[in-house]
């Protein structure tokens, strides 16, 4: 039997998993285990063991983790208490203000069906059995958050803090661990690369959870649905240390708004810049964008995603060729190259339909661009 302690070498979908694909199905992640190339092993550094003070075994407690990867290292932890997940790709897709959760949960599944996460079905049961888990907080003693310093991440713990802004706990506790690093995984990209016995170590840093964090993550959710988008920029002008990773979170996700420079958002600039350096195939390309990025968070079906739209339409970015997307090429064409290089604007060329949040880009121009040198948003009447 192997010893879940012990390193383990990562193969590609372990290091989809740690880089944020974590939507839910486990069908998903072995489809991509079975096409998988090996990559160096993860350093691991086990710290001595911890003791279980932090979680009482005479307490219920629930724990609320980013994805399966983290889950199912925890089970494997001797840290009592129940394990759930909550794991919408929320920097995807439409998640716009004022609707009811149940109306809020269908437009969520019926994107991520269209998305290829999973079946239309599948996807509105997973978001709901994990809502469902969450408002079940007054049937245990502590809920405990476990997230990272990622785009992914913070939007999913601000989705939740805002839902428990305003409530009533009861005798219930809130707790958050959330973390940007740890000693001797070097690079850090997130929980689903440590071992059940870090992962309990991880106790020792949780902290109770404070109004300032609620009100802050209200404010931000709130700016993040809504179809004004310098909501975000005002929320970034303020004092956001309450949630350390937040700021850094949500200026990136301002960065995938088309630029002003090529009508680029900042993961398309990537990958044009990867392939015109050499990458060619979807793995080097995937690995290539990601090592462009300070911390991570997209996972491959996002990526796959961004590529086929680059390569639609009459004029296309780059040009796909093989069979299926993970044995696919890639090469830039030459409109791909003039947008690049700025001499000719992606939206512009190919028009757009994206949503951002709560903001909807959609037409033969953005009504909002970011301004990389200025580092701000532009509206179109600017």
């Amino acid at each position: 039997m192997t010893n879940p302690e012990s390193p383990r070498a990562a193969n590609a979908a372990d290091l989809l998993r740690q880089l944020g694909f974590r939507m839910p199905s486990v069908r998903s992640l072995q489809s991509a285990a079975a096409t998988a190339a090996t990559t160096t092993p993860v350093p691991r550094v086990e710290p001595a063991a911890t003791p279980l003070r932090s979680v009482s075994l005479h307490r219920r407690v629930l724990h609320v983790l980013n994805g399966d990867s983290a889950a199912d290292q925890l089970k494997l932890s001797d840290v009592p208490g129940e394990v759930s997940i909550t794991a919408d790709v929320l920097h995807e897709g439409p998640a716009p203000a004022g609707l009811p959760p149940e109306r809020w949960r269908k437009v969520r599944a019926r994107f991520l069906a269209e998305s290829g996460y999973g079946g239309y079905d599948e996807c509105l049961a997973d978001l709901t059995r994990w809502d469902r888990t969450v408002e079940g907080y007054a049937g245990y003693d502590e809920v405990i958050f476990w997230f990272e310093h990622d785009l992914f991440d913070q939007l999913l713990l601000i989705r939740l803090l805002d839902w428990f802004a305003g409530r009533s706990l009861g005798r219930t506790e809130l707790s958050l661990i959330c973390i940007g690093e740890f000693p001797g995984v070097e690079p850090f990209h997130g929980l689903g690369q440590l071992s059940p016995r870090q992962m309990a170590s991880l106790l020792d840093r949780k902290k109770r959870v404070n109004e300032g964090q609620k009100l802050l993550a209200k404010d931000a959710w709130r700016a993040f649905c809504g179809a004004d988008p310098t909501a975000i920029e005002a929320v970034l002008r303020r004092d956001t240390l309450a949630l350390p990773f937040l700021a850094k979170a949500l200026r990136r996700h301002l960065e995938e708004f088309p630029s002003t420079g090529n009508g680029l958002s900042r993961t398309e600039h990537q990958i044009l810049r990867g392939v015109a350096a050499g990458s060619a195939t979807f793995d080097d390309l995937f690995r290539a964008v990601q090592r462009m990025e300070e911390r991570v968070f997209m996972g491959d079906l996002t990526f796959s995603r961004i590529l086929r739209e680059l390569a639609s339409g009459s004029r296309p970015l780059l040009r796909l060729e093989g069979g299926s997307p993970r044995t696919q090429t890639v090469a830039l064409t030459a409109t791909g190259r003039d947008v690049l290089d700025g001499r000719d604007d992606w939206v512009r060329v190919h028009g757009i339909d994206r949503w951002l949040g709560g903001v909807h880009l959609q037409g033969a121009e953005a009504a909002w661009r970011w301004d990389r040198g200025a580092g701000r948003l532009v509206g179109r009447t600017a």
